[in-house]
């Protein structure tokens, strides 16, 4: 099964060319836990915009992304890298403590840093595209929290467009765990004119938040958007808690990306958490390469909640060393 919608007229030259790259693409791991809990700055409401704001926290996210492209350059990937924009819609303004005005900025100033990011790496890894992340409008985990597709559009259109008016490569939608506001955001970008990815959360049953089953959530909201997004991903979920529903049918082709996290605890245990619970990194590098068997269209792969390099190194290096045997 192909990208249906590859061709749109609202795909770049960019996208393009890495749906076409047979490459896998490597990506970052768990950022906002990494700063959280090993760099040891104050997150806002989960909002890593702030640190924007903070010379020795710019250092410091500049050092994670190096260690990152680091590993992209020698295993010789291409990179999908992410702005520190997941929290910094104007609807966080409140519960982040600045101003509509501000969180503006912060998004602006997110893909100025990460464009710089790319400019510093182009010569060692190709391509490095700029992914513009936005998070559901309420709790991920929350599958209480439901809206329909029309208000998930107005709600997530003005940052979607203020990032394609930055110049990103793409948008994410990540940790949505709502098909309908999965389907909002898709038709969102589509006007927007700027590129789109659908990554889902999944409890440790394999459905999302709100109860819908993945295979449902993906064939939904191709349905809905006429296969309005480049492919789908799955993040902010370890990989025992949702392997077992990815099966050989065609919709799983349409999954073409992986962020896990590095524990087991269900969401609810990872809300209530003090300390931070970063698995077993060897065993997350084995279990990627048996997802890579699962998913032959998978793309970009990297961590998320608990991940960090050393995640990630094991991942690639699995995955990698599975394509050369």
């Amino acid at each position: 099964m192909t990208i249906q919608n590859q061709d749109a007229a609202f795909h770049t030259d960019v996208t393009r060319s890495y749906l076409a790259d047979p490459r896998t693409y490597l990506t970052d791991g768990g950022f906002e836990t990494s700063m959280l809990f090993l760099e040891g700055f104050d997150l806002p409401a989960f909002a890593a915009c702030v640190l924007l704001e903070d010379g020795a926290a710019r250092a410091a996210m500049n050092r994670y992304f190096d260690r990152y492209l680091a590993m992209a350059e020698a295993a010789g990937t291409g990179f999908v890298l992410d702005t520190n924009t997941w929290r910094s819609g104007t609807q966080w303004a409140d519960a982040v403590g600045r101003s509509p005005g501000q969180m503006e900025e912060f998004t602006r100033e997110a893909v100025r840093f990460a464009e710089a990011i790319r400019e510093r790496w182009k010569d060692r890894v190709s391509p490095i595209l700029v992914n513009g992340v936005i998070g559901p409008a309420g709790d991920a985990y929350d599958g209480t929290l439901t809206m329909d597709a029309a208000a998930a559009e107005a709600i997530h259109a003005p940052q979607i467009a203020l990032l394609g008016s930055c110049g990103v490569d793409l948008v994410s939608a990540l940790t949505f765990g709502s098909l309908s506001e999965a389907i909002g955001f898709a038709r969102a970008s589509v006007k927007a004119g700027v590129p789109v990815a659908i990554s889902f959360t999944v409890e440790t049953d394999g459905r999302l938040p709100d109860g819908t089953p993945l295979e449902r959530a993906v064939r939904e909201t191709d349905a809905a958007t006429g296969g309005a997004p480049l492919y789908y991903m799955i993040n902010c979920a370890h990989p025992e808690h949702f392997r077992h529903v990815l099966t050989d049918e065609a919709w799983c082709d349409r999954i073409r990306g992986v962020r896990a996290n590095a524990s087991r605890l269900s969401h609810a245990e990872l809300d209530e958490a003090e300390t931070l619970d970063d698995g077993d990194p060897d065993e997350f590098g084995a279990l990627h390469a048996a997802l890579s068997r699962q998913l032959p269209s998978l793309k970009v792969v990297g961590g998320c909640c608990g991940t960090d390099h050393r995640h990630v190194g094991c991942m690639a290096h699995a995955m990698l060393s599975q394509t050369a045997a």
